[in-house]
């Protein structure tokens, strides 16, 4: 396995979102203007296919770098690949200067996430239908 990060939007990390979060769970607003002002950072398998996908950005309102819209193709799954991409987000964080990382959870991606040292905080909002919780840790 090979990580990049890049500090523009790759397409790979593109096309990767576009099957997991459009075509997969049916999200329509998956791009945002975030995207060009985040790093991406894009796991490839053995083979050289980019597999996984994730960004991050400081997020002022909450005082802390924000990792959102991880997303790990559907043949990859149940392969630690997603605790790979949060461990290297947050080794990028680290690189920055930061001392917390916050993100968004599903609300069904919240047990995973908790498994990695993220505590849940505020109150469960919907995004297009989808319970979502704000999650942070300290690193």
């Amino acid at each position: 396995m090979k990580i990049s990060v890049y500090e523009s939007f790759p397409d790979c990390a593109k096309e990767i979102r576009k099957a997991v979060f459009m075509d997969e769970q049916g999200f329509q607003d998956e791009f945002d203007e975030i995207d060009h002002a985040a790093a991406h950072i894009v796991l490839f398998d053995e083979d050289e296919v980019p597999v996984a996908t994730c960004r991050v950005f400081w997020n002022a309102m909450m005082n802390a770098y924000t990792l959102g819209r991880l997303a790990v193709i559907k043949k990859c799954r149940g392969k630690n690949i997603g605790s790979v991409m949060v461990k290297e987000a947050e080794r990028y964080v680290r690189k920055k200067g930061g001392k917390d990382i916050v993100l968004h959870a599903q609300c069904r991606a919240a047990g995973f996430y908790e498994k990695l040292g993220f505590i849940e905080f505020g109150n469960i909002e919907n995004d297009e239908g989808c319970p979502h919780i704000w999650m942070k840790k300290s690193i």
